[in-house]
């Protein structure tokens, strides 16, 4: 994706679902019926931050770049710039695949 115009607000943070395998490890190849939609994405844009208690900017753990894993139902789904894209917060990442 180009640089968007797109900026999230505070904890949030915009994800790329990364498309899985079309084939199990046995070799049967899956209809896109029957596939389920990737928990695992990309950060493509990040907030700037959450302010805690006393109003002070708590910077996000995960960065531009990071490889995510998010639950099921995670987020909103968008469409920005022609794209299908999620919304969320950073609270709905499970972790950051290494």
């Amino acid at each position: 994706m180009a640089k968007s115009k797109f900026r999230p607000l505070h904890d949030r943070v915009v994800v790329r679902r990364v498309e899985s395998e079309e084939k199990t490890k046995g070799g049967i190849i899956i209809p896109d019926t029957a596939k389920e939609k990737p928990q695992e994405g990309e950060i493509i844009a990040v907030g700037s931050g959450a302010r805690d208690e006393s109003g002070k900017l708590v910077p996000l753990d995960v960065k531009v770049g990071d490889r995510v894993l998010f639950g099921k139902w995670s987020g909103t789904e968008v469409k920005l710039d022609g794209e299908d894209l999620l919304i969320m917060k950073e609270s709905d990442i499970m972790g950051v695949i290494a």
